[in-house]
């Protein structure tokens, strides 16, 4: 029975790649709603089974080259197959309504709707297959996918230089992931999953460098730094419901490889969770101390995909130091922070992209020193993206609060081991999660602050029709998502400790009481915060009341120098955070361009900063610029002159035939050296 479901899944897909191209736009919208709802209700109906009924495995025969291709559904495919279809459905419910501003592009949508199709498919098939060639093969499907879902706006120069940026890392991950399945295939025969198992138990030091290779690989997916370049700006240049889902779930497609393999392997764990911990907290830190700096709304949410990334890989981190010490707590409370901040994140961070989506719509920029005052004109829009910043700052009654919570808790509860060196590693994780919560609040007060508060800075182009209840219906299901979880976390305490039973090398029953002393306590702090929140909105709503039957007068008293009503005057973005930047900026990368006050009437001066990447400066344009420098020395060569061109093939061909003759004579040459 289950077969059949993921069967008629991967069928639907290969019926809307038949039948998309010859709908029109409106019959488009519908029948890529009803294909993608079927979809996520059949892999719904399959993870509830797995977690109600158990581990499902069967086999396919494959091919001479494939060999059997084994299926395995466990409680890791079950949890990342929930996260992975909600996101989706909500996604294609917001982007029904923001593809309207595109319908005349007819072809353009049709390939739009199916590639959405497909990526699912993709995705759902990397959750569930365990054969190392057909991994690649949807590996790749999902890639492509995700390149043309990028590139919708494919006319504009920018959108088509991150598309490329995009494809370009996806393939140089698809490169360190083949090259760990051939490394796998050479010395076991094998390219089942369960031969990582058989080869690492057998030389466990071996282990720590596949496990590096698998790790880049996915490491690039999923945004970890220094491999989170394409990031930034694909986001910024996806429509808003691809950039949900793109922060939501595609990036976690990487966290689950990386558990996937950590499931598998057999080896060290201590020395992989010192190793994943150390570059969780770098790319924590780094990707909120950009996100601060940047002007573009889309590009900061990008940012704080990266930063998120960071505080996941640290509960993994945490969770592998369990296994390594045998420490059950920090198992517990690693890989459940991490499996639960991946759900958070998945629903945070979509709410706050399709709010980026509205305003992008409504005002046709993500330029944040241009917008202001917007809680006026969209008050909808600007309470889903409070919410969803209090989530992402981790504060209660949200979902963000309960996670971080758990990771909080292991590295507390590390602080009191009797290994210095993991008491120290303990601090330090502390001391960074507490800064990255810190510059988190700094950003979004910035954001909201600036994009929603005050008044307009700028005359622009405004949208009506955005705040319909269609389209915000999604956001709305996503904000209940986001309450259950953090006020009733208990409830996915069952699903949590057989997800977390799949890292559980030892093979003992988890000990289950740690993890009802943190749910209780999140519980009673859920209900405390929300019954806080409503006691508030009690009294402003109380005030309300009474003001409202009071005679009012307005008078001018202090006007604090906005009397004037001059929008300049107000505190842009880059006034905000002015201090924090100079503070930064050794570590940072600031373009500035400035003209000082000079001479008793000045002329009009003007202070602008460009952040930019220092990272992608060294590892992408540094070395990209000497290449071409390289290249440069050999322009001579292009002339323009047909004989030389000739010339150049005959000499390749020349070479191409005799160098094999050449190579030959040269082994002789050694073997007959070698026997003097």
């Amino acid at each position: 029975m289950d077969e059949y479901l993921i069967l008629t899944l991967n069928l639907i897909a290969i019926f809307s790649l038949a039948s998309f191209p010859f709908l029109n736009s409106k019959k488009l919208g519908i029948a890529s709603l009803i294909a993608i709802t079927l979809q996520v209700i059949l892999s719904f109906v399959l993870a509830f089974q797995v977690f109600s009924k158990g581990q499902l495995f069967y086999s396919y025969s494959g091919s001479f080259i494939t060999g059997t291709i084994p299926i395995k559904i466990d409680y890791l495919s079950a949890w990342f197959i929930l996260i992975i279809g909600f996101t989706f459905l909500t996604g294609a419910w917001y982007g029904i309504q923001y593809m309207k501003k595109y319908q005349e592009q007819t072809s353009n949508l049709q390939l739009h709707a199916i590639t959405y199709i497909v990526t699912f498919t993709a995705m759902i098939d990397i959750c569930i297959v365990q054969n190392a060639i057909i991994f690649l093969i949807v590996w790749e499907i999902m890639a492509i996918g995700s390149f043309i879902l990028i590139i919708f706006e494919h006319y504009k120069k920018e959108t088509l230089k991150a598309g490329i940026n995009f494809f370009v890392q996806s393939h140089i991950s698809i490169l360190f992931l083949t090259f760990a399945f051939i490394w796998v295939k050479v010395k076991t025969g094998s390219f089942d999953f369960s031969a990582i198992t058989e080869y690492s138990a057998l030389h466990p030091s071996m282990g720590i460098g596949l496990f590096i290779l698998f790790f880049i690989g996915f490491a690039i997916k999923a945004g970890f730094v220094p491999f989170h370049t394409w990031l930034p700006l694909a986001h910024p240049a996806a429509p808003a419901h691809i950039s949900g889902i793109m922060s939501g779930v595609i990036i976690k497609i990487g966290i689950f490889g990386i558990l996937r393999m950590l499931s598998l392997l057999k080896t060290d764990f201590t020395v992989i969770g010192y190793f994943i911990l150390t570059i969780s907290i770098i790319t924590g830190l780094y990707g909120v101390m950009l996100a601060i700096i940047q002007h573009n709304l889309k590009r900061l949410l990008a940012y704080h995909s990266i930063e998120n990334i960071g505080i996941i890989g640290m509960g993994i981190g945490l969770g592998c130091l369990g296994l390594g010490t045998s420490n059950q707590w920090l198992i517990i409370a690693g890989f459940g922070g991490a499996l639960l901040h991946t759900l958070n994140h998945s629903l945070f961070k979509s709410l706050l992209f399709f709010s980026a989506g509205n305003v992008y719509q409504f005002t046709h920029t993500m330029n944040i020193e241009s917008l202001g005052g917007l809680i006026k004109k969209i008050p909808n829009t600007a309470w889903f993206f409070l919410i969803g910043s209090l989530a992402i700052c981790g504060l209660p009654p949200f979902n963000g609060f309960v996670s971080e919570f758990f990771i909080y808790n292991g590295l507390f509860k590390g602080l009191g081991s009797n290994d210095f060196r993991l008491t120290l590693t303990m601090l330090f994780s502390i001391l960074a999660l507490v800064l990255i919560g810190g510059l988190a609040l700094i950003c979004f007060t910035k954001a909201f602050g600036i994009v929603f508060l005050g008044t307009k800075r700028s005359e622009l182009k405004t949208d009506t029709d955005i705040e319909t209840t269609n389209r915000n219906f999604p956001l709305y299901i996503i904000i209940l998502a986001i309450l259950i979880i953090g006020l009733l976390p208990f409830l996915f305490s069952s699903a949590l400790v057989k997800v977390i039973g799949v890292f559980n090398m030892q093979q003992e029953p988890l000990l289950l009481s740690p993890l009802h002393g943190i749910l209780n306590q999140l519980t009673s702090i859920g209900f405390y915060s929300f019954g806080f929140v409503l006691l508030t909105a009690f009294v402003f709503l109380l005030k309300r009341q009474i003001i409202k039957q009071r005679v009012r007068k307005a008078n001018i008293t202090w006007g604090c120098g906005y009397v004037g009503k001059t929008n300049k005057i107000q505190y842009t973005a880059s006034s905000f955070i002015r201090t924090y930047r100079k503070l930064i900026e050794p570590i940072l990368y600031i373009k500035k361009e400035k003209e000082n006050v000079d001479g008793i009437y000045p002329n009009q001066i003007h202070s602008t900063t460009h952040p930019y990447d220092r990272i992608e400066h060294v590892l992408i344009d540094k070395p990209i610029y000497l290449f071409k420098k390289i290249l440069n020395r050999f322009i001579f060569l292009q002339n323009g002159n047909i004989q030389s061109y000739i010339l150049y093939g005959s000499i390749f061909l020349i070479t191409a035939i005799l160098s094999p003759i050449l190579i030959s004579k040269i082994i002789v040459l050694i073997n007959f050296l070698n026997q003097l």
